[in-house]
């Protein structure tokens, strides 16, 4: 009888002690009130205006300013070549010649020509003062030295296409023929060409192309070098090509030093807007819904969301087109736990210079 009172008493001890321990675990838990009014610890940043620029990328290829090709305009056998093949070369400066001794003999007997009949019209024009010839043989006579000045002038023109000169200045390709050989209208001499400035010739879908105007700047790399170059779009298409559904443009950029080179390949980075007053921030805090795109920002020490239209973006960056305003504090971590009305603790406030990238790629919308 005594061994099961003993037990019954250690059976209320220890239900004592619970209860104990409940009550003073109650005492010590939070109440759900405190918990709400609890500030939630993250990390945000004062929005300020930053730059921000709208592109858009295309492959092109680099374009001399001007190219021709030497090519003869008479037949004939080369008697001279006056350029280094590769060479820079002045608009009007003899290339090369062809053999016009030929052209010259009969230029010679013309003019020697010409000389006896501007002889026999001077005596001519007397006795017709004199009334001792007619009008008419007059005229004869002047017309036979008219036909002498036109004979000359064309054997002029044809002696002055024996000589191959530069239409501009520029540099000369490498030559296809020798000193001594026989040439026609049809064969290439060599090819010449201006870079500087140089083109870039690009396509742009058709979408992009009434944003794309005279002046719009283009930057643009080759593959021998990391150097980004700049050029300026001076001439587009009137066209769409119907099986690519882009348009061509051309942009021209300075080559001072020559170190761009024709038919090179050129990645192109179009701006076709910039923004100098835009509001960023990080893609991470933007949050999606069904309703939309919505951020938090703190009003009074309080999370407060905000419905966003966003813009242009980036790696990293987003630009928000409607729903916040400079100086707005954003908040930028602990979004999942976050609540409207939840009081708000900043642990850290970064700096909006840490997050802003104003040369990093994006796209348009």
């Amino acid at each position: 009888m005594s061994g099961k009172i003993n037990i019954y008493i250690l059976l209320m001890a220890a239900s004592l002690f619970h209860a104990c321990a409940v009550e003073e675990e109650k005492k010590n838990r939070p109440s759900q009130a405190a918990m709400a009014d609890a500030a939630l610890s993250v990390e945000g940043m004062i929005l300020k205006a930053s730059a921000i620029d709208d592109k858009i990328y295309s492959t092109g290829t680099l374009l001399p300013n001007e190219e021709v090709e030497l090519r003869p305009e008479t037949s004939g056998r080369i008697v001279g070549i006056y350029f280094e093949e590769g060479s820079r070369v002045s608009k009007g400066q003899l290339l090369a010649k062809i053999d016009n001794s030929e052209l010259n003999a009969q230029l010679n007997k013309l003019k020697v020509q010409r000389k006896l009949a501007q002889s026999e019209e001077a005596r001519q024009q007397k006795l017709l003062d004199i009334e001792a010839i007619s009008q008419g043989e007059y005229d004869v006579t002047l017309n036979q030295l008219n036909t002498l000045e036109a004979e000359i002038d064309l054997i002029e023109t044809q002696i002055s296409k024996t000589n191959i000169t530069s239409p501009f200045s520029g540099i000369v390709s490498l030559r296809n023929v020798s000193e001594g050989g026989y040439v026609s209208p049809s064969t290439l001499i060599a090819s010449m060409q201006q870079i500087d400035p140089i083109k870039v010739e690009f396509s742009v879908p058709e979408r992009y192309i009434s944003d794309i105007k005279e002046g719009t700047v283009v930057n643009y790399g080759v593959t021998n070098t990391n150097d980004t170059y700049q050029a300026k779009v001076y001439a587009i298409d009137s066209k769409i090509d119907v099986n690519t559904r882009t348009v061509r443009v051309r942009a021209r950029s300075s080559n001072p030093e020559n170190s761009l080179r024709p038919g090179a390949f050129a990645r192109v980075e179009i701006i076709l807007k910039s923004f100098e007053d835009a509001i960023l921030v990080p893609s991470d805090a933007i949050l999606t819904e069904l309703e939309g795109e919505k951020v938090f920002i703190t009003e009074n020490g309080k999370a407060t969301s905000k419905r966003v239209r966003t813009g242009i973006r980036n790696e990293n960056m987003v630009q928000i087109l409607e729903g916040l305003a400079l100086k707005d504090t954003l908040v930028l971590t602990g979004l999942m736990s976050i609540q409207e009305g939840k009081p708000i603790e900043f642990k850290e406030l970064r700096s909006p210079d840490m997050e802003v990238k104003v040369n990093e790629p994006n796209v348009a919308l």
